[in-house]
């Protein structure tokens, strides 16, 4: 005579058992992606840091560029006219990014896919074309 323990269980409660191993397999990958997601983002934090103090070291090596090239004039001619040199040459590198800005935003806008444009037109003329035609 079969006993509780040795009782064979039935397809509700083995169905039900494996319902529950499924939601505790989702439950934990759940919670292994949030983990990699949570490495991931701090990983990427810390770079997106030392990228921007690179920048901000970057700048100041330039300050400090400018400011050798500018003492270097200085042995040749006064120091106040090495510095106006040097401040003209950043002002005329300055105009010439300008215009190159401007000239690529020129290029760039309207921001509308015309060749895309063009080929949807060429296509319905097409289809309108073949339309008539039958």
């Amino acid at each position: 005579m079969p006993t509780r323990g040795t009782e064979q269980r039935g397809v509700g409660s083995a169905a039900k058992e494996v319902a529950e191993h499924a939601s505790t397999l989702a439950r934990l990958e759940l919670e292994l992606a949030a983990l990699e997601l949570k490495r991931k983002v701090a990983a990427l934090g810390v770079g997106i840091g030392l990228v921007a103090s690179a920048g901000v070291f970057l700048l100041f090596a330039l300050g400090f560029g400018l400011a050798a090239g500018a003492a270097a004039l200085a042995l040749v001619v006064s120091t106040w006219v090495a510095l106006l040199i040097v401040f003209g040459a950043l002002v005329l590198f300055s105009l010439l990014l300008v215009l190159v800005g401007l000239s690529a935003i020129k290029k760039g806008t309207p921001p509308v896919p015309e060749q895309a444009l063009e080929e949807v037109r060429l296509t319905t003329q097409a289809l309108r074309s073949n339309g008539s035609h039958e």
